[in-house]
């Protein structure tokens, strides 16, 4: 192993740290009469700022890749057949994670993105900037620019090496975290390339994400350089990107599972929960300030996923949205919940559906969890009086889902009816899902060449929900009373921000008592508001959660329609129970990459 031609072997097959299939190097690689030079490429902002371009192009929609693959590997949703996940293979969905052989950033073909190359990828791209931008002994800058450019260049290039780390680490766990350009002839049998655990990992993602919040602006149409583009300037990463990510890594290395990799302690680490606390405060505050970002209006809650008229989705709470590569590759039936085949343009031959379990999270009008025996749920009449973002989301039976199609106009969803048992594919659960299309009195089959629907990475809903776990577990917190120390929000009032944007009271006393009951209410809140954005695996895997009994089954209502039109003889039933053990907390590494040097070992498991 410790021969050159391996460590060839390792830069050719394992497209890692420094792999170029498409760079500016290759730019620079063109005959003498091409006349362009290092200088041209990285002498003034508007090249540089090309080169730097292609990271946002390197960055995978999870749900639109490999031309709509499924994504949410939780408990969320079911199709037709039990995914390779349910069945503990977590070999068996390889394509989505891997596969891309031409990695190049240059195209505007979103379908062909996967996390590993294009990551890797990435991340040495980013290196090449900031050494080119800063400059080495042998080879100094030949960079001209204002601060200001130099700052953006810099910012951007810091907070892409620590996303795309952090996207390999949340399904593979620790890597060694590499900080400059590699040589392909030196040695890989160094301290340097040793795998780290996720927690050490995670750290340093966090040490660039906060050098990059300190060097980016709050948005770019505030800069001199921004006044370009003004206007069109939402997709490009900017101070509140590297905060929100700055406390996500924090708290992702704080919770159990990787603290008890790193520390063998099943508990949350409150230095560390305190420190992403606290980057949460900021971003908060920040946004207090600038009124920049925010929750979307109840009324306008459903431009978070979808936009009707091509434009994309997020209003001004979506803070980092996929990079939309052409909207001809536009998802209206997106994952978590496919319309029915019989008006669906893309929904092929599997139906992904909510499953019961998760629907199950959806509480009372009342702000009640079902379960709660105050909360006046009635097993007999389950879709009465329900949270209001079950209305939105979750299609159930006998809701209007079309405007002219005569068979479909009405979900059909009970034993027996046309979207259960009569089209293909059907809904195996009894549910659909409306949160990426806009099935309803209004819609027509028309219509669908018109939506644009994208899974946001990162949003502030998510950013409150966050902060009330941080605070929560912190050290200087610890009850639901507590706040970060630098922002004057209670974790409870974080989770009530949520809640009463969805119409719903202030959490009830009863649940604030102490920080076990309260996290639940939290666990539960996050698989409602965050329901088909893939949150739930992260969050399942992190604390620990992902092998618990209460999130192995998944589940289906079983139901005839009553002369009311209700559901009457109502069951659930297990379609499929989940196999989850210790090892699957991290991916499986593709075995011929862990057998290239000794400091890079496959997961623990696998």
């Amino acid at each position: 192993m410790k021969n050159i031609k391996k460590y060839k072997n390792f830069y050719v097959i394992f497209l890692m740290l420094f792999f170029i299939s498409t760079s500016c190097e290759d730019y620079l690689d063109k005959a003498p009469e091409a006349s362009i030079s290092e200088k041209d490429a990285y002498g003034n902002f508007r090249s540089f700022q090309g080169f730097v371009e292609e990271l946002y192009n390197c960055v995978m929609d999870h749900e639109k890749g490999g031309a709509w693959n499924k994504y949410l590997f939780a408990d969320e949703t079911l199709g037709p057949n039990p995914y390779q996940f349910d069945l503990g293979n977590y070999w068996g969905n390889e394509g989505y994670f891997y596969g891309s052989s031409n990695v190049n950033p240059s195209t505007l073909e979103g379908r062909n993105r996967r996390i590993w190359e294009w990551a890797w990828y990435a991340i040495r791209k980013a290196n090449l900037a900031l050494e080119k931008l800063e400059g080495t002994e042998e080879e100094p800058s030949l960079f001209e620019g204002t601060q200001e450019e130099k700052d953006l260049l810099k910012g951007q290039a810091l907070f892409f090496r620590a996303w795309f780390y952090f996207e390999i680490s949340r399904y593979w766990g620790g890597m060694p975290y590499i900080t400059r350009v590699l040589s392909p002839t030196e040695s890989l049998v160094t301290e340097e390339f040793n795998r780290l655990n996720f927690q050490e990992t995670a750290l340093k993602m966090a040490e660039d994400f906060r050098a990059a919040a300190d060097l980016l602006p709050n948005h770019w149409d505030e800069t001199t350089v921004g006044q370009v583009t003004s206007g069109h300037n939402n997709q490009r990463v900017n101070k509140f990107f590297a905060l929100g990510y700055y406390g996500k890594a924090l708290l992702f290395a704080a919770s159990p599972m990787p603290n008890e990799e790193a520390t063998g302690s099943n508990t949350y680490n409150a230095e560390l929960a305190q420190r992403a606390a606290q980057a949460f405060g900021e971003l908060l505050n920040l946004a207090d300030e600038t009124g920049l970002y925010g929750l979307q209006p109840w009324d306008q809650y459903m431009l978070n996923f979808f936009h009707p008229n091509r434009q994309h989705p997020g209003g001004k709470e979506a803070i980092m949205r996929p990079t939309i590569y052409n909207h001809t590759r536009i998802r209206w039936s997106a994952i978590g919940g496919t319309v029915p085949s019989s008006f669906a343009l893309n929904s092929g031959s599997s139906a992904d559906v909510p499953t019961h379990n998760i629907v199950q999270n959806y509480g009372m009008a009342n702000g009640l969890p079902i379960t709660d025996p105050e909360s006046g749920y009635d097993p007999n009449d389950p879709w009465t009086d329900r949270d209001p973002r079950f209305y939105k989301i979750i299609v159930k039976d006998g809701d209007h889902i079309h405007r002219d199609l005569a068979a479909d106009k009405f979900a059909q969803l009970y034993n027996g009816g046309r979207h259960r048992s009569q089209i293909n594919p059907p809904s195996v659960t009894g549910y659909y899902s409306r949160k990426f299309n806009n099935m309803g009195p209004d819609f027509n089959t028309s219509m669908a060449g018109s939506i644009s629907a994208y899974v946001p990475f990162l949003r502030m809903a998510d950013v409150y929900l966050m902060y009330a776990e941080a605070v929560l577990f912190a050290s200087n917190g610890g009850t639901p009373q507590s706040t970060s120390g630098n922002y004057n929000l209670t974790a409870e009032g974080a989770l009530n921000m949520v809640r009463n944007r969805a119409q719903l009271p202030n959490i009830a006393g009863k649940f604030t008592a102490s920080r076990d009951v309260f996290f639940e209410e939290i666990v539960r809140e996050r698989a409602v508001e965050l329901i088909f954005e893939g949150a739930r695996f992260d969050d399942l895997r992190r604390w620990n959660r992902n092998n618990d009994p209460r999130y192995l089954d998944k589940t289906a209502i079983d139901f005839e329609r009553g002369e009311d039109g209700k559901p009457i003889n109502i069951a659930e039933r297990v379609i499929v129970t989940r196999v989850a053990e210790k090892k699957h907390n991290w991916l499986p590494i593709q075995v011929g990459f862990t057998k290239l040097y000794e400091g890079f070992p496959q997961n623990p498991g696998w």
